[in-house]
C-alpha cells in the first residue's frame, strides 16, 4: 500500500476510552481521524458507556439525536462501518478504500483489514456518512 492518510494511524494501541494516538478505542480512533484529517470534531461520548461490551454504545454514537449520520450504499473514504456482536452494534471502522477499513479492536492495535470478508464480513450493520462529509463530495 502506498503512503495513504491511514498509514499514520496503523499501530495505534487500543485503550478503552482513549481519544489520542497514545491509545484509543474504536470510537476514539474515529474521533482522532476525523479531527486530524477532516477538521470535524465528533462527540467524545467517553462517559456514555461503562465498557466496550455494553450493547448501546455504538448505536448511541451513530444515532446521536442530531442527525449527524446517514446510511449510505455508496461507501467512500472516511465513512464509518458499524458492526454487531449478537444483535447489538459494538464496533466501528473507518473506510480507507473499497472493502478495507482502519479500526482498532480490544486488546489489539489499529490496523487495516477487510470489512467485507473474514471475521467482520457477516457482522456489518451498515455504512454511515457524517453529514459534513455528505456536503463535501468524495475525497
Amino acid at each position: 500500500m502506498s503512503a495513504h492518510w491511514s498509514t499514520s494511524y496503523v499501530g495505534t494501541p487500543y485503550l478503552e476510552f482513549g481519544r489520542t494516538l497514545a491509545g484509543c478505542d474504536c470510537w476514539g480512533l474515529a474521533c482522532v481521524v476525523y479531527a486530524a484529517e477532516l477538521g470535524i470534531t465528533l462527540p467524545s461520548y467517553d462517559g456514555l458507556y461503562a465498557s466496550t461490551e455494553e450493547h448501546a454504545e455504538i448505536a448511541a454514537l451513530l444515532a446521536d439525536g442530531k442527525s449527524s449520520w446517514s446510511l449510505t450504499s455508496q461507501p467512500r473514504s472516511f465513512d464509518l462501518v458499524g458492526f454487531r456482536r449478537g444483535k447489538w452494534e459494538t464496533h466501528v471502522g473507518i473506510i480507507v478504500a473499497p472493502g478495507l477499513m482502519l479500526h482498532v479492536a480490544a486488546d489489539d492495535q489499529a490496523k487495516i483489514e477487510s470489512y467485507t470478508a473474514g471475521r467482520w464480513g457477516n457482522r456489518s450493520t451498515g455504512i454511515y456518512r457524517h453529514f459534513e462529509m455528505a456536503s463535501r463530495g468524495a475525497r
